[in-house]
Order: C-alpha cells, then structure tokens, then sequence
C-alpha cells in the first residue's frame, strides 16, 4: 500500500524533460519541513491505495514518463515496488527527493532529480551524502537558493564532490525570496 496525495497528468517543469509531458504520483509524508516548500499539503494528507491501483491510474493518463515525488517518497517502501512494476511495463521513471534517506536501493533506470538541501532551508544538517556516490550522468542534483550565501555554500559542495563530473546540477530560486534574474547572473 502507498499513501498518495495525488496522480494527475501535466507538463514536466523540473529536469532535461521540463516541457514533456509526464504522469506525477505525489506520495504522502515528509521527513522535513522547509520553510519554502510549495507542497506542504503533501506531507501528511493522502489516501491509501494499492500499487496495482496506482499503476491503474497512471495508465487510465496515457502518459509515458512517471514522475514519483512528494512530500518524500523513499519514506514509503511500497514505492520499490512500484518503481519495480513500472519499469517492467517499460515507463520512463524519475523520482524526486530531498536527498536525505540513501537512494542507492533505487533500480539503476530510475531518474534520479534529488535536492541538497542548502543552509536557508534550515535542513542543510540532514542531507545524506554517501548519495552522490549513486548519481550518474543521468541524474540531477538541485540547490534550491534562498539567496547569495545558499548560492556560495552550494557551489562549494559541487566543486567539493566534483558534481558536474558526475551529473547535471541545477539552481532553483526560492519564490519571492531573490528573483531568478539575480540566480542567473550569479550564475553567469
């Protein structure tokens, strides 16, 4: 069983396929609280549904590309299982986390689009960093800044664990926190 806070089909926003349409599996539960998360509503409500119900559904939305995110989806073990199952019916299957419970269990074909957390979220302490042992190539790791000190502590981690050797990395600004314009040029 999984708790699911919500399935529906929409527009990638996140990733090498940002503009793609994707199928999204929210899973209930959270084991942070960020002060800037946009999907609060996710850390606790959600329904218990089988993972057979949930393969249902991702199928009734005819999409090929599964995005399993959350609240904090590696919190759920069901989530193996249906990683396991879509896979076999041959979807592409990313998974969105926070970074701080070990991924290195997650199917080799799974996505991986996890966060380190930066010191603004206050949650920069949990991050599990034998992690980036597991990213490859096809991963991604993204720094959600909340303004120039996030900026610089992050990009001592990447040159630090030698991020952008090992997969693609990027910047998210935190909504009303600094405006994109100043992440961009901070970053060019």
């Amino acid at each position: 069983m999984l708790k699911v806070t919500e399935i529906y089909k929409s527009i990638q926003g996140e990733s090498r396929l940002a503009g793609w349409p994707c199928v999204f599996v929210r899973l209930a539960g959270c084991n942070l609280h960020c002060g800037y998360c946009d999907t609060a509503y996710a850390q606790v409500a959600g329904r218990e549904m089988a993972v057979n119900d949930v393969l249902k559904k991702v199928k009734e939305l005819k999409g090929s590309t599964v995005y399993i995110t959350g609240g904090e989806p590696l919190l759920q073990e069901d989530v193996h299982l249906l990683i396991k199952n879509l896979l076999v019916k041959k979807y592409q299957v990313l998974i969105g986390t926070n970074g701080t419970l070990d991924v290195s269990r997650l199917d080799k074909r799974v996505i991986k689009l996890m966060d380190i957390k930066c010191p603004g979220s206050k949650m920069a302490n949990k991050t599990f960093w034998n992690n980036i042992k597991c990213l490859t190539e096809k991963d991604e790791v993204k720094f959600v800044v909340v303004g120039r000190s996030d900026y610089v502590w992050a990009k001592k981690v990447i040159r630090k664990h030698r991020l952008t050797r090992k997969t693609q990395v990027v910047f998210s600004a935190v909504f009303q926190k600094i405006k994109t314009a100043t992440l961009v040029k901070w970053i060019l």
